[in-house]
């Protein structure tokens, strides 16, 4: 067995993997939706997981009988919703646009139980890889197998943990490092220690080519104790897993600065500024967490 060969669906950072995908499933039964992804809620269903995780904006909205803790509960999973949906549909936009520049190659890192591969229209060509731990992606196939889902480009699984060579792994699924490539860090970054963001950051650099294009949400650099919140606390006992325990406790490096020192062209908005755009607001209840910003950069 891989020694980094250890992820479980229904705890640890599985949790978070099946936490997204159930705010995507979430997003998409609203009204207002910035997304559809049609395949998120058959990863909680088919996850056997105990924990009353929501799937549908109406069970959000549905106040019958609930508790305090409840709606401490149900609270929190519509602040993030609103966020899910806002950061969704941002790199969604960015993966649109660095297709329409004639980007055809594709790498999202710690891709988790993303369906992008499935739910957004692919121009020709595009070569997508999905670097994540063997049992995450095997999850994931077998659940999109069972729903019938067909990939709209040529997907590749990478099934590496990024803390091992995953940038050999990745030339051997036949990424073309002469391409130019379209990368993405989604919900990645808060979870590095700093010198691993900073090897991160450095093998995209060496693995990209001129016209590459990356993408990333950086978090501020207060978040630990953000999350060490009471409210975040309620959340965690529920879980029954405490999700500090995910964060590294060292400094952080800045991305944008990183990339724009390395003659990378950058912008970044900042979170609130991206709900704005969407015609969203973060909220109180973990608006403090999601304070950060959202990172788009181009080599040339």
């Amino acid at each position: 067995m891989d020694e980094y060969d250890d992820w479980d669906i229904v705890s640890g950072v599985g949790i978070t993997a099946l936490m997204v995908a159930a705010g995507r499933a979430i997003e998409s039964s609203r009204d207002d939706a910035l997304i559809e992804d049609p395949y998120a809620e058959s990863f909680v269903t088919h996850s056997g997981i105990t924990l009353p995780i929501p799937t549908s904006w109406a069970a959000l909205n549905d106040s019958e009988g609930r508790s305090e803790a409840d709606t401490r509960w149900v609270d929190f999973w519509a602040a993030l919703v609103s966020y899910l949906g806002v950061r969704s549909r941002f790199f969604d936009e960015y993966f649109r646009d660095a297709s329409a520049a004639g980007v055809r190659q594709v790498v999202i890192l710690a891709a988790g139980l993303d369906t992008r591969a499935f739910r957004l229209s692919w121009p020709a060509h595009v070569e997508l890889f999905e670097i994540d731990q063997p049992k995450v992606l095997e999850f994931k196939d077998t659940v999109l197998e069972e729903v019938g889902a067909l990939a709209g480009c040529a997907r590749h699984v990478v099934p590496i943990d990024l803390r091992a060579d995953w940038p050999e792994a990745l030339l051997r699924a036949n990424f073309d490092p002469q391409r130019p490539t379209a990368w993405l860090a989604e919900g990645l970054l808060p979870y590095l220690p700093g010198t691993a963001a900073e090897a991160l950051f450095a093998q995209v650099h060496r693995l990209s080519a001129a016209g590459s294009w990356f993408a990333a949400e950086e978090s501020d650099p207060d978040i630990r104790s953000r999350m060490d919140a009471p409210a975040f606390r309620d959340v965690y006992r529920r879980l029954g897993y405490d999700m500090l325990a995910l964060l590294p406790d060292d400094d952080r490096p800045d991305t944008t600065r990183w990339f724009h020192d390395h003659d990378w062209q950058t912008t970044a908005i900042s979170r609130a500024q991206a709900a704005k755009r969407y015609g969203r607001t973060l909220g109180t209840v973990i608006g403090g967490v999601l304070q950060g910003t959202l990172l788009t950069a181009r080599w040339t």
